[in-house]
């Protein structure tokens, strides 16, 4: 982040210049994480907090658009928006306020906004969404006033004009070129002629012929007369379209002499005109209807839905891996992707079924006049199947999927915005679920999505209000019973929630990309709390660390790490770091990259959850793995003889052979215990031994020195006090 005064910028990609004028540093904050949403498009975001910088920052540089909060130290309300749109005018603008004022937000897009959005209300994908139609909708419009004033050139430079002129009694005495060409009369042949038999012109409304000039004359005779709506039936041409207007002519002395009518072809025109009117309600790429025209066919549908007893459906579809393929083969291959997927998707509707493109990966179908749920069911199910089979574009076979949202008429909504919100709301359930299936849009969801996002908001604040903490679980030596390490496990103590379990805000955290500073402040809190062990003389153990896919991610993340080793002086031997099978498998590549970096830096690496993801012996030949941890699920079933007993014998079998230090997980009861020690495993941590304490505990458990009896014959015989319920799971780690 750049500063100048009290401007700051932030370049989060090369693409849409995006200027934020908000005087709020934690609103401001929070929109930036916001923009920061995978599958977002890049922003290049300069933030000013007040109206004078703002409109000092636009007299010298240019945005592509501009996100407005209306309440400001120096502007308020629609004055801020009028001062915006002079410095600005043709940039598109988004508006912020933390008041619930319809009239307002009617008076901010009447006076040049593009959309309206309420503090408080905003989701990530909702305000980029909001910004990318803002941009798409106001290029649409120049688009379509430069065509438009293009055709009016073309249309007066090269379209003549008809004339023909009449005597008192409607016979023709003149016709020019023009006029020829388009009733296929020649000058000879009309002269002379009554005007009816060489004009035969029709309205085009009520199909009634058209009369003698003299007719369309005012009562006074001293009007021009204009004909809007007319059809003229040429000798050898289809009808043609066409505007006249009659003026009468008159004598030296006042006398009438008769009337000339000037007439033009309005055909090219009138098609200009539809073909505006469609690129107004189509999308421009794949041609299919955009929101505009959706939303009106669903208020159709439901205004038809009751006389016709029947249901809407809104099917909502996001596209799984179409982000990957627009970036590595470019976006002319990406939008071509867009165009098949968009024919399949006709394929699998009805002609009086709607299919729309809302925007980037993102398709709504309407399904009118359906009999229930099912036939909603049955037509995602086809476009799934549709969409997954290969696309053959430019030599390459394409592969992307699909998840899929369904909300109904009556039961979900009751008009078009709440039917396309709830839908959208489901397909995030359905991806969430797996993605590439189908999910019908429940209450429960709406419920969720609201709780959240308050759990992302307070997540926000966690760290600088000190929420959370560490507590730490022993891992014990199965031959001595010594505790040879701990793993560190976050807590959040909520001001008002209590003790929030990490399984309901780790997920959180990295959608949100929150995980990354909380996960710096753990490794620091962990190598901190490791040394001072330490130094206050208990013997050294090994700290472990999970870390996730999201931090590793970071290009800057080893960096990072060595800088925390530097400032809290912990021995990097010390030091574990729990990777997943899919963290490592994911990017094969650059994992292994990361792994050799990291025992670079003297960490050890272990795998965690060994035998729930890839299970391919591969990578532990190709990564330098120093430790396995065997699963609590397969941990649990040990005692019953099944597969999962030959699982982890076999585990512990393969790590002996390579070298590899084994520790089981989740260890709850003696039976557990036994098996795992008579078949050699190395360590072991679970509720058996102890549940996760706070450090005070740990250190003075660390300081009793006693350890644990693993001895068979002494069984049952732990330390009391640390000893849990066995039964209990543990709790998901960082």
């Amino acid at each position: 982040m750049k500063t100048r005064g009290r401007t700051q910028e932030l370049s989060v990609g090369s693409a849409t210049r995006l200027l934020l004028v908000e005087d709020n540093l934690g609103d401001a904050r929070l929109l930036q994480e916001m923009l920061k949403e995978p599958d977002s498009p890049d922003f290049e975001l300069t933030h000013v907090e007040s109206m004078s910088e703002a409109v000092a920052w636009l007299g010298e540089n240019t945005a592509d658009i501009i996100l407005l909060d209306l309440g400001l130290p120096d502007g308020q309300g629609l004055d801020v928006v009028r001062q915006v749109r002079r410095a600005a005018p043709h940039v598109p603008l988004v508006v912020l306020t933390d008041r619930d004022d319809e009239e307002l937000a009617d008076q901010s897009l009447q006076a040049g906004a593009e959309d309206y959005l309420l503090k408080g209300e905003i989701e990530p994908r909702a305000l980029i969404r909001s910004l990318r139609y803002a941009v798409e909708r106001k290029l649409m419009q120049e688009a379509l006033s430069v065509e438009k004033d293009r055709v009016e050139v073309v249309t007066l430079n090269s379209l003549g004009e008809g004339v023909i002129s009449l005597d008192v009694s409607g016979i023709i005495t003149f016709v020019n070129l023009e006029a020829e060409r388009m009733t296929g009369w020649s000058r000879a042949e009309a002269s002379g002629q009554p005007f009816t038999e060489v004009f035969q012109g029709v309205d085009a409304t009520t199909r009634e012929a058209i009369q003698d000039p003299s007719e369309w004359d005012s009562v006074d005779d001293q009007t021009t007369r204009l004909l809007t709506n007319g059809l003229l039936i040429s000798r050898d041409s289809p009808e043609l379209p066409f505007e006249a207007s009659v003026s009468p002519l008159y004598g030296r002395e006042g006398q009438a002499t008769g009337s000339v009518i000037v007439f033009r072809d309005v055909s090219a025109a009138r098609a200009m005109a539809l073909e505006m009117t469609h690129s107004f309600e189509h999308d421009f790429l794949t041609g299919l209807p955009n929101r505009i025209l959706l939303n009106d066919r669903i208020d159709q549908a439901i205004a038809l839905a009751p006389r016709h007893h029947s249901q809407v459906a809104v099917l909502f579809l996001d596209l799984d891996g179409f982000k990957h393929i627009n970036d590595s083969l470019g976006h002319s291959v990406g939008d071509k992707l867009l165009q098949s997927i968009a024919e399949r998707l006709l394929g699998c509707v009805r002609q009086s079924d709607t299919v729309s493109r809302q925007g980037g990966d993102e398709f709504v179908v309407l399904l009118s006049d359906t009999d229930d749920g099912e036939s909603a069911a049955i037509v995602a199910n086809r476009m799934l199947i549709a969409v997954a089979e290969a696309h053959s574009i430019e030599s390459h076979d394409l592969h992307v999927s699909t998840s899929i949202g369904i909300s109904v008429y009556p039961d979900d909504g009751s008009d078009a915005e709440t039917l396309i919100k709830n839908a959208d709301t489901a397909m995030y359930q359905a991806k969430a679920s797996g993605r590439q299936r189908y999910q019908f849009f429940k209450q429960a969801m709406n419920v969720r999505a609201v709780e959240r996002q308050s759990i992302e908001e307070s997540l926000r604040h966690a760290l600088e209000r000190e929420e959370f903490v560490l507590h730490y679980q022993p891992k014990v030596n199965l031959r001595t019973g010594q505790i040879t390490g701990a793993e560190a496990l976050i807590r959040w103590v909520h001001p008002s929630r209590g003790m929030v379990s990490p399984a309901q805000f780790i997920p959180i955290a990295e959608e949100s990309g929150l995980i990354r500073p909380i996960g710096d402040w753990v490794i620091e809190e962990a190598c901190r709390q490791a040394q001072a062990w330490v130094a206050s003389g208990l013997p050294p153990t090994v700290m472990a660390v999970n870390v996730s896919a999201a931090e590793l991610g970071d290009e800057t993340y080893v960096q990072r790490l060595g800088a925390t080793l530097g400032r809290t002086g912990i021995d990097p031997r010390r030091l574990e770091l729990e990777l997943t099978e899919s963290v490592l498998m994911k990017h094969a590549h650059s994992a292994a990259i990361l792994v050799q970096d990291l025992r670079r830096l003297g960490v050890k690496v272990a795998l965690d959850d060994f035998g729930t993801g890839y299970s391919s012996l591969s990578y532990l030949r190709d990564f330098p793995i120093d430790t396995l941890k065997i699963d609590q699920s397969f941990v649990s079933e040990v005692t019953s003889a099944g597969s999962d007993t030959r699982i982890v014998a076999a585990v512990i079998g393969l790590a002996r052979s390579l070298g590899l230090k084994v520790v089981a997980e989740g260890v709850e009861t003696r039976e557990q215990l036994e098996f795992l020690r008579a078949r050699e495993c190395d360590e072991a941590q679970g509720y058996y031994f102890s549940r996760p304490m706070p450090a005070d505990e740990f250190a003075e458990m660390l300081r009793a020195g006693t350890g644990f009896d693993v001895d068979p014959g002494h069984w049952p015989r732990t330390l009391p006090e640390l000893t849990a319920a066995p039964g209990q799971s543990n709790p998901l780690p960082l």
